[in-house]
């Protein structure tokens, strides 16, 4: 057997409770600390003897400590965000200066989308690979030239070479990777992911890559996984299921991390026959589009609960970012989800195109009337490599502002006329008073706490976090424009431009 080269395969520390790559579809610093687990560099990890997964936020390395777990291993395989992308190269300059011959790749959303400003972003990064990563980082590690790798950009002689794309993995390619969940046996400690609406503990997988939803501001699609639906088998998924409740009896749910699980009832129907035997809850992403028929059969089969992304309650707004929904069948999903007992976690977006003050409050009725478990309002964010990025720069609404400030929090970064920046950071905050505020959500919340005690220590700690970032977002919303700087820095710098093909 060929040598192969000691991998780590790492999510990098970065600024304090940030959720910045590796299955992050919204990398920021949380209002509440939760962590999502890194599936993407899970099978690359699984495919390489002797390779590590750090995913140092939620295990608590520093970068200090990265570092020297760095001095191990002869190859680097980063996965870099947005956000986080200048602290990364921070952090490999200190890993390089540990040990020199250290060979480093970047992965992730921004390094598809600007591949050549990102190699050049330092001399440091060896090579970036565009697009799905899985075997491009594995064939490296096993000796193979980088001018033969697919979906690879590097240095010759001087010039940038862009490798032809590698083609996305198909239903038989999926089945072939290695199951996400033993790698997270070997490296990571379950237990410290967290995430306030799920279970605690709990494991996240995939059962497909890829969502042929066309949204605007999605990330995901766009840049890292495609539009293009890939699935893995019915008897591939059942098999890890059936593995991972054994490596994981501790676990309360399992989380099925689809960019969307239910698009296609007949696929929804089957999986859920394989697991209604193995009498385990669960909790996925949906789309409001499926019938009561499938809700029922999915509750049967031991589904929890829905994240759903209802981002508006203004119809004008679902048709200006394609969001191929219409409040009629939010309202429908919502009701047919309470019928079978599903809860929701409801998402929901301050700042997309069209909005105004009017339809800011039309939104936050719309939550108040779909009455879902759980709630999470973040502001928009143009992200380079999405539709709403080249929207956003061809109209002149993208604002003079970083996305996040210097800790990592969101920052608006779309100003609207009639719409400031000031006014969305404020309406964060009255959308989540108006909605929490109300006494049976209150007193929804506060049951759960009164037995378990478990959920009592954790319902404090969350409610600590939250009213500490809701005041300082009071606080930027209080600034005048020139103070609002002091509240950030400047996390990237590739956003200066439209996204441009490799």
């Amino acid at each position: 057997m060929p040598s192969v080269m000691k991998t780590l395969l790492l999510n990098p520390p970065s600024f304090e409770g940030f959720d910045g790559g590796a299955s992050s579809r919204w990398p920021a610093t949380r209002e509440i600390e939760s962590y999502w687990y890194p599936v993407w560099l899970a099978y690359p990890a699984g495919m390489l003897p002797g390779s590590r997964l750090l995913d140092a936020a939620p295990h608590k390395t520093t970068p200090a400590q990265t570092v020297t777990i760095s001095r191990d291993y002869d190859f680097v395989v980063l996965f870099t965000s947005h956000v986080g992308f200048q602290n990364d190269l921070r952090l490999i300059r200190m890993m390089k200066e540990a040990k020199p011959g250290l060979k480093v790749a970047f992965v992730g959303p921004p390094v598809q989308v600007k591949p050549t400003e990102s190699l050049l972003a330092s001399e440091d990064i060896d090579f970036v690979v565009r697009g799905e990563f899985d075997y491009a980082v594995v064939e490296f590690a096993q000796g193979k030239p980088l001018s033969e790798i697919l979906g690879a950009t590097y240095r010759k002689d001087g010039e940038v070479v862009h490798n032809a794309p590698r083609p996305e993995l198909q239903t038989a390619d999926l089945d072939r990777l290695p199951f996400a969940t033993e790698v997270y046996k070997r490296d990571l400690v379950i237990e410290n992911y967290n995430v306030p609406f799920l279970l605690h503990p709990f494991v996240a997988f995939y059962s497909s890559r890829g969502c042929p939803a066309l949204c605007t501001f999605c990330l995901w699609p766009q840049t890292l996984s495609g539009h293009a639906w890939r699935v893995r088998s019915a008897d591939n998924m059942a098999a890890e299921v059936k593995q991972a409740l054994k490596l994981f009896p501790q676990a309360k749910e399992f989380f099925f991390d689809d960019d969307t699980f239910n698009i296609r009832k007949e696929r929804v129907l089957e999986l859920c026959k394989r697991f209604k035997p193995l009498g385990f809850r669960w909790s996925c992403t949906a789309r409001v589009h499926s019938d009561y028929e499938t809700l029922k059969a999915m509750a049967d089969a031991g589904a929890r609960l829905f994240i759903v992304g209802f981002e508006s309650g203004d119809a004008q707004i679902l048709k200006n970012i394609k969001k191929g929904a219409t409040l009629e069948m939010a309202r429908t999903f919502a009701k047919n989800c309470k019928k079978v007992g599903i809860a929701i976690h409801g998402d929901f977006i301050i700042g997309l195109p069209g909005e105004t003050p009017e339809t800011i409050q039309r939104t936050i009725d719309f939550a108040k009337e779909l009455d879902t478990e759980t709630i999470q309002v973040s502001i928009a964010h143009a992200y380079p490599g999405t539709e709403l990025y080249g929207q956003m720069l061809q109209s002149s609404y993208l604002a003079d502002q970083p996305m996040s400030d210097a800790n990592g929090h969101q920052l608006p970064h779309l100003e609207y006329p009639g719409l400031g920046l000031e006014q969305m950071m404020a309406s964060v905050n009255r959308f989540y008073d108006e909605y929490y505020f109300r006494p049976r959500v209150a007193w929804r919340i506060m049951r759960k706490a009164l037995w378990d005690s478990n959920e009592r220590k954790r319902l404090y700690h969350e409610a600590v976090q939250f009213l500490r970032l809701r005041g300082e977002r009071w606080k930027f919303a209080r600034k005048d424009p020139q103070e609002r700087s002091t509240l950030s820095a400047p996390a990237i710098d590739l956003a200066s431009g439209p996204p441009s093909n490799p």
